[in-house]
């Protein structure tokens, strides 16, 4: 479904004005003419194209002037056109690229997809952008009501709260946890975490340069995350049996004084790292049973897993008590069970979102559930697997063609680390001994090559790709990868 007409049926005789409005032949035909312009424009963008030459006076006006509002200039010089297709973006300089990081995830199904678009435009008639707690439309309603309705198929959870980022949706959560264990104020949280850019949030994250000069009041405990080399050397159940002992002993120094353990069941910045069910299960049962509240935060790994949800995938749903996603569904929100439900007025706040996030979100959730992305019960491996598999493969060809740019990856305790990893559409690759110059220098290469790629980890450091896998051909990877190794031949020179 991907026209107005196609998604308007009849109107009702008792409609509001809004309703017919939207329903009205004249405006779904309009946004019908407006999505069949779109189409034709987006199917003349096929390939990978350097900048124009004629457009680089504008381009560089363009770079100077976001750098002058910003105080510093941009991390890539990325400044899209508005036209996409697919995996494919056109940037206002002309070229086009293959977007492998698509906004840190946030543009899942590519750019310029005609579906979506529909409802941006569509959305322009809403008589207002912004909606509130006050006062807002449906939409927000009908978001909320599509998200629980996957996310209580395998869980507790059962109500949720919007918010217009990851971090306040991180805020709310942990004003939910606080509130339901008060008087505790120390949180748990796992090494190389990464919770958002608020003032508490950068102090929970496990990175120093993002609290630089932040006065730090919140009080956060760091557990080991799983580590399958360490679980190998030691052997996985004497591995798990240190971890407990470990959370034990933060328990027992603070009695009573932990409201919450925040689980990222795959981190993301902090280097893309799968967890393991039998390590979170032995974890979250201790968390119960010491009454803390578990918290998963899946804001970048939502929908990306071998299942919608990470809790999912490892068959945890019933621990969780409070849960937080955001960045591909376009609006941000904190679920929470029964038992963690807050008393009136601990969340709230201006805004919630726009009217046209909550239809995109909605709609993404929907093409989630119904496509066959995820690994079904029988096994069967969905689309983001096999693209997995297929990233893998490439990955094997290129590391024997180029054995150089691939030494040994060590981490910081002198483990040994494959070159790469991930699961499902969160992918990662570690060249240059996971150094962090050569790493972003390779990321900056592969830009001026015609792929767009972003960095993860803290020491080794990775590159990393968060792909519009519904879009992206399994063909396409052959593609990609050669303007990978054209990035990483630059660099290596």
């Amino acid at each position: 479904m991907t026209t107005a007409s196609a998604a308007s049926p009849s109107i009702p005789a008792a409609a509001t004005h809004g309703e017919r409005l939207r329903k009205s032949p004249g405006v779904c035909a309009a946004v019908d003419a407006m999505v069949g312009e779109l189409r034709a424009a987006s199917a003349r963008i096929t390939d990978v194209r350097p900048a124009d030459p004629a457009l680089k006076v504008s381009y560089d006006a363009l770079m100077k002037r976001a750098a002058d509002v910003r105080g510093r200039g941009l991390l890539y010089p990325y400044i899209g056109s508005g036209l996409g297709n697919g995996a494919l973006v056109e940037l206002a300089d002309g070229s086009v690229k293959w977007d492998m990081i698509n906004g840190i995830g946030v543009h899942f199904f590519g750019h310029s997809d005609p579906d979506l678009a529909a409802l941006g435009i569509m959305s322009g008639l809403d008589d207002t952008l912004k909606h509130g707690n006050l006062q807002t439309n449906f939409e927000a309603v009908e978001f909320s009501e599509t998200l629980l309705a996957e996310a209580k198929k395998n869980s507790r959870l059962k109500y949720a709260y919007l918010s217009t980022s990851g971090a306040m949706a991180n805020e709310n959560a942990i004003k939910v946890c606080y509130q339901k264990h008060a008087p505790a104020s120390r949180v748990i949280a796992f090494r190389d975490c990464f919770m958002g850019r608020s003032v508490t949030m950068c102090q929970i994250g496990d990175t120093a340069d993002y609290r630089q000069g932040v006065p730090l009041s919140t009080l956060v405990d760091y557990m080991p995350f799983w580590d399958e080399a360490a679980a190998e050397r030691m052997g996985k159940a004497r591995y798990i049996d240190m971890a407990l002992q470990h959370l034990e002993m933060l328990l027992d120094r603070y009695p009573g004084q932990h409201a919450c353990f925040i689980f990222e069941l795959v981190q993301g910045e902090g280097g893309f790292n799968p967890g393991d069910r039998d390590y979170f299960k032995t974890l979250m049962e201790l968390c119960k049973a010491r009454r803390v509240a578990v918290w998963d935060d899946e804001i970048q790994s939502f929908g990306r897993t071998n299942r919608m949800f990470a809790y999912e995938m490892f068959n945890l749903g019933e621990y969780v008590d409070v849960f937080c996603v955001g960045k591909m569904t376009q609006t941000c929100a904190t679920l929470f069970t029964e038992e963690y439900n807050p008393k009136p007025g601990l969340l709230s706040g201006t805004f919630t979102g726009e009217g046209v996030s909550f239809r995109m979100g909605k709609r993404i959730i929907e093409r989630l559930r119904d496509g066959n992305y995820y690994d079904n019960e029988r096994g069967d491996a969905g689309l983001f697997a096999r693209h997995h598999a297929e990233f893998r493969r490439h990955m094997q060809a290129m590391i024997a063609k180029h054995p150089e740019w691939f030494p040994k990856v060590m981490d910081r305790a002198g483990n040994e680390h494959p070159h790469f990893g991930g699961v499902g559409g969160m992918m990662k690759f570690t060249p240059f001994a996971g150094k962090k110059d050569k790493v972003n220098a390779a990321c900056k290469a592969c830009f001026e090559h015609g792929v767009v790629l972003f960095s993860c980890g803290h020491g080794p450091y990775h590159v990393r790709m968060l792909p519009a896998l519904p879009v992206l051909r399994l063909e396409d990877w052959a593609r990609v990868f050669a303007c990978i190794e054209k990035g990483l031949a630059a660099t290596a020179t």
